[in-house]
């Protein structure tokens, strides 16, 4: 069903073909060994011409573990792209090696420019402050296993009423705009955009929002959502981001989540973060049973290597 295809943004594959990968996730998950040779003998590029630890390292384990390999970039600064090669002729070149290309790009569009020029899938791993969609895989399987019922197949189950709350920077966050435009595919999930002014949700967003009469609710106020959401989603207030270092550091700490704030909370909300983090949450709350963001980082492996057996027509 998925062989072949490229993932640039969330709403490439049906809510069904969805399904499909989460479920695929959660059956390796429960028995690692499942599809351990599945990958034999194919090969993966990551190219990442931005930094990246969680996304670049679940994507090379997720090869790995399937028995795949992998080759490819972790800094730009070591491809050709200094001596002024197009991003076209790089993934021409990355095409002719390897079975699958995983790509991050600080600029807008170049995984669909990416695309239009492979003749193999294409996999966005963020491109600039667009989309996210690896991610965004990983945040709904982490809500289906933490929030659904046991053994339910389908998303929608899990997510229906859902109060989800964003967090930090909304402009520029990749991860912030692909949940959004995820979850807002599904019935009766209501949207608390957390935030400065400054680093407001997107219009178009917003727009999308109004356009479908889905439910949201924009605030500068952290205490008074924190009562009614059950996902809290955090994000850091990105400096890569900023052209004024000074806009930077005024912003960087709107928003920290500390033991005090949580005292407000649901016993049984969830709380995510794409990660890394700064100091937008504290330490402390670590400990506490709601924090599911190392538990995020490790179903992203398990989601990662559903997607690539998917695409790669081993399942």
């Amino acid at each position: 069903m998925l062989k072949g295809r490229s993932l640039i943004e969330p709403g490439n594959f049906s809510l069904e073909e969805l399904d499909t990968i989460f479920n695929l996730a959660e059956k390796i998950e429960e028995d690692e060994t499942y599809l351990r040779e599945g990958c034999r003998g194919k090969l993966l590029a990551t190219l990442f011409f931005e930094p990246s630890t969680r996304t670049r390292l679940s994507f090379e384990a997720a090869m790995l573990r399937l028995g795949g390999s992998t080759l490819g970039f972790a800094d730009p600064g070591s491809s050709s792209a200094v001596k002024g090669e197009s991003l076209a002729d790089t993934i021409r070149m990355a095409a002719s090696y390897a079975d699958a290309i995983v790509m991050r790009n600080p600029k807008e569009g170049a995984a669909l420019l990416a695309s239009r020029y492979s003749p193999v899938p294409v996999i966005n791993a963020g491109d600039g402050g667009h989309h996210h969609p690896t991610q965004t895989l990983t945040d709904l399987l982490t809500i289906k296993r933490l929030r659904g019922k046991p053994g339910a197949k389908m998303l929608a189950e899990s997510v229906k009423g859902l109060r989800v709350g964003f967090c930090g920077d909304l402009k520029f966050g990749r991860t912030v705009h692909s949940l959004s435009h995820a979850l807002a595919r599904y019935s009766g999930v209501k949207f608390f955009f957390i935030s400065p002014d400054e680093l407001r949700a997107p219009e178009y967003i917003i727009r999308a929002l109004d356009r479908e009469k889905i439910e949201y609710n924009e605030t500068g106020n952290f205490d008074e959502a924190m009562p009614e959401l059950d996902v809290l989603y955090m994000t850091r207030v990105q400096r890569e981001r900023f052209f004024n270092e000074e806009d930077y550091i005024r912003l960087k700490d709107s928003y920290i989540l500390d033991r005090e704030k949580l005292e407000k909370a649901k016993q049984n909300l969830i709380i995510l973060h794409p990660l890394p983090r700064v100091n937008e949450i504290a330490v402390e709350v670590d400990k506490d049973p709601r924090a599911a963001y190392f538990k995020q980082a490790k179903y992203g492996m398990y989601v990662r290597m559903s997607l690539l057996a998917s695409i790669l027509g081993v399942v």
